[in-house]
């Protein structure tokens, strides 16, 4: 260092004031759309196959209105195609049409009557990529769409089910889509010789209504008796991040760290603090903690018992490890006195492993819960947001919906031809469905049995639609027939990536923020 430069370090107090950056403040409305009965009126004795009935009788009439006004006047030598009610009621060689639920007979799908019967007998195969017949265990291989499966469904049986039976689709038009079981489609064609349905063409309820920005929060001020003001509130920018992988490992935050100080504008230039002060909400989409599931899988207790070891069911006292738990809570206390905070749980996180996973107890947080809404306390948003997963929200008058990634891993499992998750969620939109594969419970993706009606039926469209916990960051806007239009967002998981995306919410343009750890050496 010169000579000349060690005054600048050694210098009196200043008496100049230095410039106070204001957080832009949140508008944050939280929707109870995924919270389940509590107590005693939370029930687990129903069927799975009454939600399926419930589902269709939701989104029935929609796909019907779809279908009836694409196949109007549709004729095939000089026969219309005419509706059908029931799948009963289809007669070979009539052209019609029908609506019904999904189902696909994959033969690689998990079933959880055939694990229960061969644990004892020989160890459980790891976990598979992807349910079609072309690959191998646990990857990828050459795959060939097959005439009569789904873009991805190779070997597998297409049926399309009500509550008066089954009829198997077949046909190359089939190929051309993506189809999971649970979404419910309507088709039209003809019944062969064989029984099978040749499908020409194919519908799907599509985007709902899209509420307009600040319809939630004007709806709120109606129902208290208040005025409606045009007046808006600045909007800033929502910080979005999933999959903190959070260990209780020391040394294991660097990047957490650096995340901490970016969020509290202690670090970087004024510029970049500028940019800070202007995120007025930090959500995080899932999988903060790492691996923290208490409850062992059978794998687990066949080994132990084969060691002689007891079977120990839940809470172990003796293998818990309360760190990974304090880091998270501590880290999310030291932001939480600037910034707001929601947390929706996934699948690594210590809460409910059945979806819609209910928020993650106060009890887990003693340093954070200050800033939660008592039981007994009023109703409104609190400044940190434990929610569901799913969750539904409003911030600065746009319409949230966001998971934590499960249903979207779930639908590319049975989707082998496709990689493009980005095409997954699109789908997702276009069926109404949050979790299309959730009542396959037990076998792929566990659920709560709804009786009342499926919670998992998008009743309006959001505005954004966030996934946390994918592979990379992507995002698009999917357009609907009325005019809507969805910002998707594919959040990539922090740890492995270091990438955080902050949403403009005027514009809902997003950009990613990315930390970086170089290794010595």
């Amino acid at each position: 260092m010169n000579g000349d430069n060690h005054a600048d370090l050694l210098q009196p107090p200043s008496n100049v004031e230095h410039a106070v950056s204001e957080r832009t403040a949140s508008h944050y409305t939280p929707l109870p759309t995924y919270r389940l009965p509590k107590g005693e009126h939370r029930h687990y004795q129903q069927q799975y196959a009454d939600m399926y009935f419930a589902r269709l009788a939701q989104l029935k009439p929609a796909v019907e209105q779809i279908a009836s006004e694409a196949w109007a006047d549709f004729e095939i030598g000089g026969e219309t195609a005419s509706r059908k009610d029931r799948v009963l009621d289809v007669r070979e060689g009539e052209l019609c049409w029908i609506a019904g639920t999904l189902y696909m007979e994959m033969p690689l799908k998990p079933n959880v009557l055939e694990d229960i019967g061969k644990e004892h007998w020989i160890a459980a195969p790891p976990p598979r990529v992807k349910y079609d017949t072309g690959g191998g265990l646990g990857g990828d291989s050459e795959r060939g769409a097959h005439a009569g499966g789904g873009k991805g469904l190779a070997g597998a049986q297409i049926m399309l089910e009500d509550e008066s039976g089954r009829l198997r689709l077949t046909g190359g038009y089939l190929s051309g889509g993506l189809l999971v079981t649970g979404a419910i489609v309507a088709v039209m064609g003809t019944e062969n010789s064989d029984g099978d349905f040749e499908v020409l063409d194919l519908r799907v309820p599509d985007l709902p209504r899209q509420p307009s920005r600040w319809e939630t929060e004007d709806g709120e001020a109606a129902l208290q008796g208040k005025s409606v003001t045009t007046k808006r509130p600045i909007s800033g920018k929502v910080a979005i991040i999933s999959g903190l992988g959070v260990s209780g490992v020391e040394g294991d935050t660097l990047l957490l760290d650096l995340l901490l100080e970016y969020l509290l504008g202690e670090s970087a230039d004024p510029a970049s603090q500028e940019q800070a002060a202007s995120i007025s909400r930090l959500i995080i989409a899932g999988n903060s903690l790492s691996h923290s599931s208490p409850i062992p899988s059978r794998e687990e207790l066949a080994a132990a018992a084969k060691k002689g070891g007891r079977k120990t069911y839940g809470y172990d006292s003796a293998s818990y490890n309360a760190a990974p738990t304090d880091h998270l809570d501590q880290w999310l206390a030291t932001l939480l006195p600037s910034i707001p905070i929601t947390l929706l749980p996934g699948e690594q996180d210590p809460t409910s492993t059945s979806l819609p996973q209910q928020p993650i107890h106060a009890a887990m947080f003693p340093h954070s819960r200050a800033y939660m809404n008592p039981p007994t306390g009023p109703e409104g948003p609190g400044w940190f947001d434990s929610t569901t997963n799913p969750a539904e929200f409003s911030a600065d008058g746009w319409r949230f919906l966001g998971t934590g990634g499960q249903p979207v891993d779930d639908v590319y499992k049975y989707l082998p031809d496709c990689e493009e998750r980005l095409e997954m969620m699109e789908a997702m939109l276009r069926w109404r469905l949050t979790a299309p594969t959730a009542p396959t419970a037990p076998d792929t993706l566990w659920c709560y049995p709804f009786q009342d009606g499926d919670q998992f039926v998008m009743k309006e469209c959001p505005h954004v639609f966030l996934v946390g916990n994918q592979p990379k960051f992507e995002t698009a806007v999917v357009e609907g027939p009325l005019g809507q239009q969805v910002r998707v967002l594919a959040v990539p998981r922090f740890k492995e990536t270091g990438e955080l995306v902050l949403l403009d919410c005027e514009t809902l343009v997003p950009e990613v923020v990315r930390f970086e750890v170089f290794d010595e050496g």
